[in-house]
This record gives C-alpha cells, structure tokens and sequence, in this order.
C-alpha cells in the first residue's frame, strides 16, 4: 500500500472563487442566509470526498461506539461548515454577534500580567478563531505557530475580509522560526500551537504513541519539548462549538516548565506526564462534543505501513 500524503502537503479542498463567494454573502446577506448553503456543501462533501469521509468514520466509531450512520456523518461535517463560516464574523472581531462562554480565563491573564509569556497548547477541535477573537477582544497578545501552507486560501481570503485585525502567525520548520517564538514570548506574548498533528519528517519533536479512543496514536512531543526548552508554562486551550451561534472556550493548565528539571530523567518525566494530560484532556473533549473534532486525515496511521 503506497504512503499517503503528509496531512501538511495535503491541498485545500475548496478554491479561491467559492471562498470570496461565501465570505461576500457573509458579509452582505448575513449569517442565516450563508448557513442555508451549508447544508449543500455538507452534502457535497460528504457525496464526493470519500477519503476524508473514510477517515472519520474511523474516528466517529471510536467515539461514538457505534458504527456511524449519515446523521453522525453530517453533523460532523456540517459542525466544522459552521466553524468555517464563523471565522470570517470573528476574523473581522465581531464577537458581538455570539454567544460565547470562558472558562479558566483569569489564569490566562495572570501569565499574561506575570511578563513571562506562555504557550497555549490546542487541537483541531472546534473554533481556533473564536480562541483568537476572545484574545483579542481581551487585548491578550496571541501569536499563532504553524505550518500555513495547507491552509492558505482561507487565511488569504480572512486577511481579505479583515486586513486590520490579520492573525499574526509564527512560520514553523523554517530558520529562525524558534528565535521569533522566544522573542515574541520574551515581549510578554502568549504563543497558540495545535499538538494533534505530527509535523513533516525532519522536524524536531518525537512522536510517541498513546492511548486514544481506545486506540494508540502517534502525538508529537515538539511543542512541549519546546515549551520546556523555553521554560515556559504551558495552558490547555479548546473553543468549541455549541451549535447555532454558541461557542464555548476553555483554558486549563497543563504543565509548568518556568524551573528547570535536576536532571534529565526527572525532564523527561515531566515531559512524559505533560503529554499524557494532553492526550487525555483531548480524548476527554472528543467524548463530551465528539462533533467537534476536525482531523480529516489517516489520524491513527491505519493506512500508514509501520
């Protein structure tokens, strides 16, 4: 069986004509006309992108327990439609227009008032935008680390619709993508990094492979194994998706790595129960809002020959 593509190198499924398309309806007929198209690109998804629909019949059976059915099929994928949407009203700052929930938000701003900056460490599940448009909206410095290539229609077409309020964005894998991550942490800055996906070959950071839904996955240590080098704190963050217009965020902490370890057994050991909090606060938001989770991809290597 040949390798699939790295999820890094995979193309957007969508071009640059029908995202303008759906951001000028948006913006000019309003929300409740542009989700009424949501309901045929669901449908379309779900009837032409059979690998992706694969994949998360895998993921939904884990969580759900059950073989998935076309209801679970669409709630999904109708889910992630609407977190799409949602980016270019909260892309633009305007947060007015839902309903949204914090939690844990005063220990983000403890850090932030600290001076020493801090790491806010999520997945892709739910909105990472309603997570940026609350940073915002609470005047929290946010820089977001990533690898932007497979994303980069949309984060083109939100700079279009939102030029004043752009996500600042850290380039990683590239040279001195480690230096402007402590620089920007050094200013005070909180850094956002997504710890679901393992980066391409070559990279630093060591997958390893955890219990996951009843199933080992392979999680990369690298934005942990960076916050400790950094000696950074490190917060669990996750925007969800409620339905209709209600988001729900959360920030929890996850580990502190501000003192060094005494020797490298006991990093180790740090490093170690800081991922295995991850993995299981992560599993335990799959199981509360399963619709949430957006990794489209072969997530569990079972089409990977190991």
């Amino acid at each position: 069986m040949s390798q699939p593509p790295h999820w890094a190198h995979t193309r957007e499924r969508s071009n640059r004509l029908t995202l303008r398309l759906m951001a000028w309806i948006a913006l000019h007929l309003g929300r409740p006309v542009a989700r009424l198209l949501l309901h045929p690109i669901t449908l379309y998804f779900l009837l032409f992108s059979p690998g992706p629909k694969r994949q998360t019949r895998r993921y939904l059976r884990r969580v759900l327990g059950h073989e998935p059915g076309w209801p679970e099929h669409y709630r999904q994928v109708h889910a992630f439609a609407s977190v799409v949407l949602d980016r270019i009203y909260l892309a633009r700052g305007d947060l007015a227009r839902f309903d949204v929930q914090v939690h844990g938000g005063e220990q983000v701003h403890a850090l932030v008032a600290g001076g020493q900056g801090a790491f806010l460490l999520g997945a892709h599940i739910g909105s990472f935008e309603v997570l940026h448009a609350v940073g915002k909206g609470r005047q929290l410095p946010v820089a977001m680390v990533m690898y932007p290539d497979n994303a980069r229609l949309i984060q083109q077409v939100l700079q279009a619709v939102a030029p004043e309020t752009a996500l600042q964005i850290v380039t990683i894998g590239r040279p001195g993508s480690t230096l402007a991550v402590r620089e920007w942490l050094d200013r005070g800055g909180l850094v956002g990094v997504l710890g679901d996906r393992l980066p391409p070959s070559g990279t630093r950071g060591t997958p390893r492979w955890l219990p996951f839904l009843g199933t080992p996955a392979p999680f990369d240590d690298g934005p942990l194994r960076l916050a400790q080098v950094l000696r950074r704190p490190v917060v669990f963050m996750a925007g969800l998706y409620r339905g209709g217009r209600r988001y729900e965020v959360h920030f929890e902490a996850l580990a502190d790595f501000s003192q060094p370890a005494a020797t490298a057994g006991e990093r180790a050991a740090r490093l170690q129960a800081a991922q295995e909090a991850y993995v299981a606060r992560l599993q335990a938001l799959c199981l509360e809002a399963p619709y949430n989770w957006f990794n489209f991809h072969d997530f569990w290597h079972e089409d990977t020959p190991r």
